[in-house]
C-alpha cells in the first residue's frame, strides 16, 4: 500500500523512525483498528491513532456529549454538548487527518453483538468505563482470535495492558487471558463509578496516549508488547509499575478444563 505524496510529507517524523519508516507507515495505513469508547480514553487514543495514519478507525459508543464530559473528554468541545460521541469524534479525525476512514457504530456492546464486530478488525482498543464490557470484548477478542489493548482508570490510578490469548508464547505456553489477570468481575456496586469517584482529567489523556502508543507497537511490530505485563500508573507519586502475570489453567477460555466453543 503505497504513500501519496501528502501522507509522505504528514508522517515524515514516522517515515525517518528507524523501527517504522516506510513499511512500518504502510502497516499502518492498512490496519482496521477497533476504538471501544470515545470517552476519557478514547478521545486522546482516537486522535493519536488518526495522527498516525491508521487507515481505518471504528468507533463504538451509544453516548451523547455532555457540559461534564469536557474536562477529560478532549475530541469533543463545547458545541458538541448533545451532539452523538461518534458523531463529533468524526468531526475531530475528519479536521486532523483526511487520509482516515472512521466506521461509526452507536450501539451498546453486548455478548450477543460484539463477536461480529470484532470480527471486521484487525486490533481491538478498549477504553469501555464498565466490567461489562470489558469481559465480553476481550472474550470476543480471545474467540475471534485479535490483539487486544485494554486500559482502565481510577481516581488518581490507572492500568495498561495488551492481550493476545490466541496465541502462545516462545516457550508453547498459552498467552493469558484478561480473566487470567482479572478471573471475573468484582461484584456489582463494589467500586465507584467515574460519576461517583471522579477522576483526573489528565491521567485519561496519559493513557490513551499510551493505548495509542501500544496499538501502533503492535501494528508496525517494534519494542517489547505489553503481553503478559500490567503497566500501573500512580499519578499522585508520578510512579510507573510493571507487574507480570500468566497464563491460568482455570481460565474458561483458554484453561485446561474450558468447553468447546465455535
Amino acid at each position: 500500500m503505497s504513500l501519496s505524496p501528502d501522507e509522505i510529507d504528514r508522517y515524515a517524523r514516522h517515515l525517518v523512525l528507524r523501527d517504522v519508516g516506510g513499511p512500518g507507515q504502510q502497516k499502518l495505513k492498512a490496519a482496521r483498528a477497533l476504538v471501544i469508547g470515545a470517552g476519557g480514553l478514547g478521545a486522546p487514543l482516537i486522535q493519536y491513532l488518526a495522527a498516525a495514519g491508521i487507515g481505518t478507525i471504528g468507533i463504538v459508543d451509544d453516548d451523547t456529549v455532555s457540559l461534564s464530559n469536557l474536562q477529560r473528554q478532549v475530541i469533543h468541545g463545547t458545541p458538541d454538548i448533545g451532539r452523538p460521541k461518534v458523531d463529533s469524534a468524526v468531526d475531530a479525525v475528519e479536521r486532523l487527518n483526511p487520509h482516515v476512514t472512521v466506521e461509526t457504530h452507536p450501539i451498546r456492546l453486548t455478548p450477543e453483538n460484539v463477536r461480529g464486530l470484532v470480527r471486521g478488525y484487525d486490533i481491538v482498543a478498549d477504553g469501555s468505563d464498565n466490567f461489562e464490557t470489558r469481559y465480553a470484548v476481550s472474550d470476543a477478542c480471545f474467540f475471534e482470535r485479535k490483539p487486544l489493548v485494554t486500559a482502565a482508570l481510577g481516581q488518581f490510578d490507572a492500568s495498561l495492558t495488551t492481550i493476545r490469548a490466541h496465541e502462545t508464547g516462545v516457550d508453547g505456553t498459552p498467552n493469558p487471558t484478561y480473566r487470567c489477570l482479572f478471573p471475573s468481575p468484582p461484584p456489582a456496586g463494589a467500586i465507584p463509578t467515574c460519576a461517583e469517584a471522579g477522576v483526573l482529567g489528565a491521567l485519561a489523556g496519559v493513557m490513551g496516549s499510551l493505548m495509542a502508543m501500544e496499538v501502533i507497537r503492535e501494528i508496525v511490530g517494534f519494542g517489547d508488547s505489553l503481553v503478559g505485563r500490567l503497566l500501573m500508573v500512580d499519578a499522585r507519586a508520578m510512579r510507573f509499575d510493571t507487574v507480570r502475570y500468566r497464563w491460568d489453567a482455570g481460565n474458561p477460555l483458554s484453561g485446561t478444563n474450558r468447553p468447546d466453543v465455535a
